[in-house]
């Protein structure tokens, strides 16, 4: 028997196929996600047991990285792939420290967009917007980021844990370039990805998302890098996230390369 959809979720939505964004969150420990996306999580934990703490440490990563932003004079976020919304939003994270800050939203998956709707519902700073971030034109005209995002003022433009689901072949190098070329002079480019592991285990990770709605790949740390063109990545550089600019020594693992996600921060230099 299919597994009905809860009253707020779009009407079409694809639950006979595990989703990145509702495993991601299934590994948050969020509820915005279905039989084949928990069963995919299991069996992926199964395979790789670091893959809960990685996404956590990723969540981190972004916390830390909105704050920075935000310390910087930051008071414009696109976050761009934003998955499902989850404990430690952009905008919670931002409109803590700036109430005055907007933030727009782009996902492609239904779910991610409705849900965040819903948790938008009366923030006049905040939107969202359904589109695949490779489509560049759709995203920077659609209605939301025209109203939110002044881009002849800095703006922090994030891309957390979601261009290792953007194949070569789809060129997203470019697309990143163009986003790039949009944003006004101190803007931030904040970004992490999966890193390419020459390991058994990662490479049936990856087997296993081929067969979902969302295959993807790590890539190497000068590939992780390239991203960043345009920008001077700031201290620490192209890190693991467990490494960038942890809140304590604490806070960063004995084995930080467990975390399997590279993380970059980079600042669009003055013309």
């Amino acid at each position: 028997m299919s597994e009905s959809l809860p009253d707020w979720a779009p009407v079409g939505v694809d639950l006979e196929r595990p989703n990145a964004a509702r495993v991601y969150d299934y590994l948050l420990g969020g509820a915005c996600n279905f039989e084949h996306d928990r069963k995919f999580a299991q069996t992926l934990l199964a395979t790789i047991p670091e893959a809960k703490g990685a996404a956590r440490l990723n969540r981190a990563f972004l916390r830390r990285a909105v704050q920075f932003c935000v310390a910087q004079g930051i008071r414009q976020f696109l976050d761009l792939g934003s998955g499902i919304p989850t404990v430690g939003n952009v905008h919670e994270i931002a409109q803590r420290d700036a109430p005055e800050a907007h933030v727009v939203y782009v996902d492609s998956e239904a779910i991610a967009v409705a849900h965040s709707e819903l948790i938008l519902d009366r923030n006049d700073r905040a939107g969202v917007v359904q589109s695949d971030l490779l489509n560049v034109n759709r995203v920077l005209g659609a209605e939301p980021v025209r109203q939110l995002i002044d881009f002849d003022q800095p703006v922090a433009i994030l891309m957390a844990a979601v261009l290792h689901f953007v194949p070569d072949s789809a060129e997203p190098a470019p697309a990143v370039a163009r986003y790039v070329d949009a944003m006004a002079p101190g803007s931030y480019l904040v970004l992490s990805h999966a890193a390419k592991i020459e390991m058994q285990r990662s490479q049936d990770g990856w087997r296993m998302y081929d067969k979902s709605s969302t295959p993807g790949g790590g890539r190497t740390r000068e590939e992780v890098a390239a991203f960043m063109a345009g920008t001077e990545i700031i201290e620490p550089g192209v890190v693991w996230t467990a490494e960038w600019r942890p809140d304590s020594v604490l806070d960063a693992p004995e084995r930080p390369e467990l975390s399997m996600v590279y993380a970059a921060v980079g600042r669009k230099p003055q013309v």
